[in-house]
């Protein structure tokens, strides 16, 4: 079986070709549609119908939220575990001044750069999760990511 390529800033968002190319666009034309059987010719079964191709479309949104959310949850739950492990003391007390989007930045960073990394993320409060990626050197891969 063949090796992925190295995860690097440039490759490592997630495409879901079932999610992104398949179900997103099946769903997004089934609303345009049911918008224009509306739009043409109005009554109780159009609206309805708009109504359902809505719903679906939240609900496809929502799941892959909610997705999201959980692993960003993990994510906050793994870094704070390898934070305490890693960083030295005096850093290791600013440890809650992280924000979420901070940490997720931050686990793409090697266990030899995370120290310095953290420090000068919480010292230039740099909040922008690329800017962040962009200062890692030595990048750790997720590919276990939803």
């Amino acid at each position: 079986m063949p090796q992925p390529a190295p995860q690097t800033l440039a490759n490592h968002a997630k495409l879901v070709p079932a999610f992104h190319l398949v179900a997103l666009p099946i769903l997004a034309l089934n609303l345009g549609w049911s918008l224009y059987r509306v739009i043409q010719t109005p009554g109780f079964e159009a609206v309805l119908a708009l109504l359902v191709a809505s719903a679906l479309l939240i609900l496809a949104f929502s799941c892959r939220l909610f997705a999201l959310t959980v692993q960003d949850r993990v994510i906050r739950l793994e870094m704070n575990l390898r934070l305490e492990r890693l960083l030295p003391p005096e850093l290791q007390a600013r440890i809650g001044e992280l924000t979420l989007p901070q940490l997720v930045a931050l686990r793409f960073a090697s266990d030899a750069e995370l120290a310095a990394l953290t420090r000068s993320v919480l010292d230039g409060d740099i909040q922008d999760r690329k800017t962040i990626k962009r200062m890692v050197r030595q990048w750790r891969p997720d590919h276990l990511r939803a």
